[in-house]
């Protein structure tokens, strides 16, 4: 698994635990729509940080709550 795939599936585990759709937490968040759209469809594999960020904010979690997910365990090294 990649960073980006991790990444959107983490978003929609956090939409679905805080019990809300892609565009109401944009709206939650102060992110675009069509950014967080973007993401979780997989036409952008590179959330920023700065993202990132503003979701954890929008929910009232931590950098390391959102990335310390099981999933991003075991991703696959991205430099060859």
């Amino acid at each position: 698994m990649t960073i980006g795939e991790a990444v959107r599936i983490r978003i929609t585990e956090l939409c679905s635990e805080h019990h809300m759709t892609v565009n109401k937490m944009a709206t939650v968040c102060g992110i675009t729509q069509s950014t967080l759209n973007n993401i979780v469809s997989g036409r952008n594999n590179s959330a920023t940080v700065s993202t990132i960020k503003k979701i954890c904010d929008g929910l009232n979690i931590t950098i390391i709550d959102f990335f310390s997910a099981e999933l991003f365990s075991d991703l696959e090294q991205e430099i060859k």
